[in-house]
């Protein structure tokens, strides 16, 4: 696929999302991937733990600017090639409630009996950085759930998608057969809004331009 004309064809994908690796590929984007810290005994790069009452768009925000900050980090650690970095975090909100990725098949069972026949939120904060310079986007989406029975959300959660997905379900996946209505970005609700995502690359490219950067 062409890409659009000023986004940067080479950066860093600081992700292990496969869903954002293929949504990056659908607008042309070359990248590569740099990966966090996963092993055993050792801290996470990134605290995901929301904060006491904090706003689910705070968090998604607040959660995605720490990843790009540690993945620019990590590149300069590894003496990398400079590239900006790109960064993205999802999570699903009912009001105020946080869902993340549940960390049980009953987790992910309760998550999804909260939603059923709800209208909910799904949050994407995108950040792209190179050096001292910082952009941010957030797409939010509206979900409306249809009411799903308990063997449903049995059966689904079996499958297994739902095991680390914000949330606990893949829109893109057999959780589409839960969704009544859906106002906003698709793409967004995926992992990576690609609207939202090209208007940051075609702003980064435009200013290391201007600077004379390579």
């Amino acid at each position: 696929m062409a890409t659009s004309p000023g986004i940067d064809r080479s950066i860093y994908l600081a992700s292990r999302s496969p869903r954002r690796r293929e949504l990056l590929g659908h607008i042309g984007v070359k990248f590569q991937l740099l990966l966090f810290r996963n092993r055993l005994g050792t801290a996470p790069d990134v605290d995901e733990e929301p904060l006491a009452d904090e706003d689910p768009r705070d968090y998604v925000m607040r959660v995605a600017r720490a990843k790009a900050a540690a993945g620019w980090r990590r590149l300069l650690e590894r003496n990398l090639p400079r590239a900006p970095v790109l960064a993205a975090d999802t999570t699903v909100a009912l009001g105020r409630r946080i869902f993340g990725k549940p960390v049980s098949r009953p987790d992910a069972q309760a998550m999804l009996a909260e939603l059923s026949g709800r209208r909910h939120e799904v949050l994407t904060a995108v950040v792209l950085q190179y050096d001292d310079q910082v952009e941010a986007a957030l797409s939010a989406s509206d979900v409306q759930f249809r009411e799903l029975t308990p063997q449903e959300i049995q059966d689904y959660v079996a499958t297994g998608e739902s095991d680390d997905k914000a949330g606990a379900y893949a829109i893109q996946g057999r959780a589409a057969l839960f969704v009544a209505e859906i106002r906003g970005s698709q793409s967004g609700i995926v992992g990576l809004p690609l609207y939202e995502t090209a208007q940051l690359l075609q702003k980064m490219g435009a200013s290391r331009e201007r600077r004379g950067a390579r």
